[in-house]
């Protein structure tokens, strides 16, 4: 009795102290209240949703806003038009090179991903201790999607997208297919969600339409992040007799059917544009766009697919020597943009130095997204780069490190090191020489010196290329079949006059 008499009287003391709080004192608090609530809204508006589209194999020229004049790419040309251009932006010479540099935010020779592609009939893939994009994202709240082309892995279930922190995936495993029936060599290549699909459409539109229906599902309340990894306008060149019939005024057959390729990817990609509009989430989405590597110039780059050595390839990489697969500038330097409206001016271009690898810790950064489970990146954050226009901080570019060959730029210097006996170098002021016509490596010794001692540590440093260990190992099998002897009719047949 005597506690809760106690008690009692600690209770009146209370109200009566409560009774003589001022008034405003209240006011003040529910101020303060609103304020906090209206900076976590703040907060959360800030957090974009993301919309990362990829083409394949994408020339630099062959988009309006790079100077195209036959093909017509007019979704395009309006994000760049609104939003930001870039001039100087890097990927990797090849496919899955620049998709896992992309993802990682890491340089592929780190984790074996450096050389060629990873082919169809092989079964390693992306390193599963690699912390990716999708899982950073969505471990910070993100709904994540992949609806097209992966080509990280295939072989083992472990490096599919859905393994890899995509709630969602549309499209093909592979690095090639037939637009039409979907398949590689006669095996259907198209799932969704881990699931094999068997349907009719091209594929272009098809990941167009999965993507319309993945915006038309989001809402304003939980963020997204779509890599929408078109397979266009890879080969085998093929498309809708309605897209070619556009292009009657291209005399080229190969380069009609390419163009047609292209637009028919530029209206997928108006089509998502259109969808963010009409669900009112086109103010808060971050658009990119980049080719993976540069166009297509050499047919041994071209893929397995189709023979194109009696073919005029049809890709256009404007002032850039060389293409897809090479370590010059025109397999590397991609056409890309940005857009963001009230984040990114309109209208403006980007000449400063930034590589595919920049991108994760971008965008992880713009999304409140903790990197602390990702190894040691080779991107840096270039968000004010890209927005107000400030200096990159990137002033080095691996083009590539391999066993074989390498290329790196420092500044304006760039070298390309070939080691394959007979060896040879090249040395390129890219400021003044962008499309690497003057090789002044004999003129400037010591900067030879200095750029291949970056190449040497680099190498050091770099994984062996799982592409070279999976081939030898095909190799060592081919040579235990039996050997190669004229059986004994052979032996005894008449040798001709």
């Amino acid at each position: 009795m005597g506690g809760g008499n106690q008690n009692y009287k600690r209770c009146k003391n209370v109200s009566r102290m409560n009774s003589n709080v001022p008034s405003y004192f209240f006011s003040m608090l529910a101020a303060s209240l609103a304020l906090i609530t209206r900076n976590a809204v703040s907060a959360a508006d800030t957090r974009p949703n993301i919309v990362y589209i990829v083409a394949d194999d994408l020339g630099w020229k062959d988009v309006g806003f790079n100077g195209a004049i036959d093909i017509k790419t007019p979704n395009l040309d309006k994000l760049a038009e609104t939003g930001a251009r870039f001039e100087q932006f890097y990927a990797q010479p090849m496919c899955t090179p620049t998709r896992a540099a992309l993802l990682t935010g890491r340089y592929p020779n780190r984790y074996g991903l450096q050389t060629i592609v990873i082919p169809s009939v092989s079964t390693y893939g992306l390193a599963t201790d690699e912390w990716l994009l999708p899982q950073a994202l969505q471990e910070a709240g993100y709904q994540t999607a992949i609806i097209g082309k992966w080509h990280l892995g295939h072989g083992e279930l472990k490096y599919w997208p859905k393994q890899r922190g995509f709630d969602h995936q549309y499209g093909p495993l592979i690095g090639e297919l037939d637009y039409f029936t979907h398949e590689e060599h006669g095996v259907v290549d198209w799932y969704r969600d881990n699931k094999l699909v068997r349907e009719k459409g091209y594929t272009t539109t098809l990941l167009g339409d999965d993507a319309v229906k993945y915006v038309n599902e989001r809402t304003a309340t939980t963020p997204f992040f779509l890599y929408l990894a078109l397979n266009a306008p890879h080969t085998p060149y093929q498309a809708p007799q309605e897209y070619v019939d556009r292009y009657k005024n291209i005399e080229d057959p190969t380069r009609r059917i390419y163009a047609a390729m292209v637009t028919c990817l530029d209206d997928q990609i108006g089509r998502v544009i259109e969808a963010l509009e009409k669900k009112k989430l086109r103010g808060n989405t971050l658009i990119f766009f980049q080719s993976d590597n540069g166009g297509t110039r050499n047919a041994m780059f071209s893929g397995v697919m189709a023979d194109m050595s009696k073919i005029k390839i049809p890709c256009d990489n404007g002032p850039y020597r060389e293409g897809k697969g090479t370590l010059y500038e025109g397999g590397t330097r991609v056409c890309a943009l940005a857009n963001w409206p009230g984040h990114i001016p309109a209208g403006i271009t980007v000449k400063e130095m930034i590589h595919v690898v920049d991108m994760y810790p971008t965008l992880a950064k713009l999304a409140g997204a903790s990197t602390a489970k990702c190894k040691p990146f080779d991107g840096l954050d270039v968000w004010d780069t890209i927005s107000e226009g400030k200096t990159s901080p990137r002033t080095e570019i691996v083009y590539n490190v391999e066993p074989f060959r390498a290329a790196i730029r420092q500044g304006d210097w760039k070298l390309i090191w070939r080691t394959v006996l007979p060896s040879s170098v090249e040395l390129y002021n890219i400021a003044q020489d962008p499309s690497e016509k003057n090789n002044v490596a004999a003129d400037h010794p010591d900067k030879v010196a200095d750029l291949q001692k970056r190449v040497e540590e680099l190498a050091r440093e770099s994984a062996k290329p799982l592409f070279l260990i999976d081939q030898f190992k095909a190799m060592q099998k081919g040579l235990q079949g039996e050997p190669a002897l004229p059986n004994e009719d052979a032996y005894y047949e008449k040798e001709g006059p």
